[in-house]
């Protein structure tokens, strides 16, 4: 299909669900890409995985009270995220250990829920992987109130956020809030997950959050581009997904995280500075020899600068 004939599709009155299609798939994208940024730097990938899962109860009430996924799946996500935070202060387990615990039971939970519902098959394998059919007027609103709120959010607590993400120790030591800030990043991430469900699906909502931040972390030292860098390699990997699934006639979730991994993997080999090949070719020629070429990692200090 040419990009005529999508746009063409995009304007079409009989396929009034693919423009919101594309509308909640890139306004998911762009959020997950600002806030796994966050992820990212804090190497807490893990709490996304717990995350996505710890929203499939409130998915699956809403879905039996014909209710707002979206707004089921945050009230589910936000709690759980909670209980995660309060349980962490005991440090007599770790964060990932109650993660764990949490993710299983609360994902148990949803099966058990939807079980109750007439043709819940069907259900469960839409909420999993996603849709792009039957999207309401109501929740491409929520998604944007909802898109529009995280990033506001983020913006006010920027650098408490990021100083937080680096150093936890030294966030305590100057009198930041560490506990209450985990649990604002806790809560984003949850709104985050909860608006790229209907497109992306349960299991792959994961990629959203960290493939384009991963991305933009090769391609640049400064935490600046790289939170503008995620968002855009999202939002683009959501168009272009969204154009070859309804060109090939593939899954919408999977197709859009295959393009953002494709975007990981070229920038694993060819970015600037961390590209695999770049350093290679780059490579003093010495190196051939088995000289010992000093190398630094500025990225540290040149997060710590923004």
């Amino acid at each position: 299909m040419s990009i005529t004939d999508f746009l063409t599709d995009l304007f079409n009155p009989d396929l009034a669900f693919l423009p919101k299609a594309l509308a909640i798939a890139v306004m998911s994208s762009v959020v997950c890409g600002v806030v796994g940024c966050y992820v990212v730097l804090r190497g807490m990938a893990f709490i996304g995985d717990a995350v996505a899962h710890a929203v499939f109860p409130g998915l699956a009430v809403a879905f039996v009270l014909q209710g707002s996924l979206v707004l089921g799946g945050a009230v589910a996500g936000v709690a759980t995220a909670l209980m995660i935070a309060v349980f962490a202060q005991n440090r007599r387990l770790k964060e990932d250990s109650l993660i764990g615990v949490f993710l299983v039971a609360t994902f148990a939970l949803g099966i058990v829920i939807i079980s109750q519902a007439p043709g819940y098959a069907g259900s469960l394998q839409q909420f999993l992987f996603g849709s792009i059919t039957g999207i309401p007027d109501r929740d491409l609103y929520l998604v944007g109130g909802t898109g529009l709120l995280t990033l506001g959010l983020m913006l006010a607590l920027h650098k408490e956020l990021v100083a937080v993400s680096l150093d936890r120790e030294m966030s305590r030591a100057i009198g930041l809030p560490v506990f209450w800030l985990d649990i604002v990043l806790y809560v984003l991430v949850t709104l985050a997950v909860v608006i790229s469900l209907q497109t992306i699906g349960n299991i792959l909502v994961l990629a959203l959050l960290i493939i384009p931040a991963a991305t933009a972390r090769l391609l640049t030292d400064r935490l600046g581009a790289m939170m503008l860098l995620a968002p855009i390699t999202g939002g683009a990997s959501a168009v272009l997904g969204l154009y070859l699934s309804w060109s090939y006639d593939t899954p919408v979730g999977g197709t859009i995280v295959l393009v953002a991994t494709a975007a990981f993997l070229t920038s694993w080999l060819f970015a600037p500075r961390h590209g695999l090949l770049t350093k290679r070719w780059r490579r003093p020629r010495g190196a051939a020899f088995g000289e010992h070429i000093p190398a630094s990692d500025p990225s540290y200090d040149a997060l710590c600068a923004d």
